[in-house]
């Protein structure tokens, strides 16, 4: 009777390993800074998170944590790429665009570039 148990847990492990992986995180896209007509913030990022259209969308968002990952040239801790944090802080007009603020300013050529918005700290 244990090879037929044993081989029933194969069974269950093979069906686990065939599963898509989960997504831990809500995809979205740097835009670019805040800014008026000729003044640039460049302390404050605009980002537009996939499915968020309107302005009530972006309330579950609001202080979720954001991840800007990219790769780097030099090596450092066995690792090419490097990660810069963030937090989404407010609204952005209608549209469903979020105001976020970096511990360091994203450089411009991250805009346009994909960003990870993190699923905590969570409010729920």
């Amino acid at each position: 009777m244990a090879p037929k148990a044993i081989a029933g847990e194969k069974r269950a492990s093979a069906k686990k390993a065939t599963k898509q992986p989960v997504r831990l995180y809500a995809k979205g896209v740097i835009l670019g800074y805040k800014r008026s007509k000729s003044n640039v913030y460049p302390n404050t990022t605009l980002v537009k998170i996939d499915g968020v259209r309107t302005r009530d969308d972006t309330t579950y968002y609001l202080g979720k944590r954001i991840a800007y990952v990219y790769k780097a040239k030099k090596e450092v801790k066995n690792s090419k790429y490097r990660v810069m944090w963030g937090k989404v802080r407010r609204p952005h007009g209608n549209s469903g665009v979020c105001r976020a603020k970096f511990k360091k300013a994203v450089p411009p050529r991250a805009f346009g570039a994909p960003v990870r918005v993190m699923m905590y700290p969570s409010s729920v």
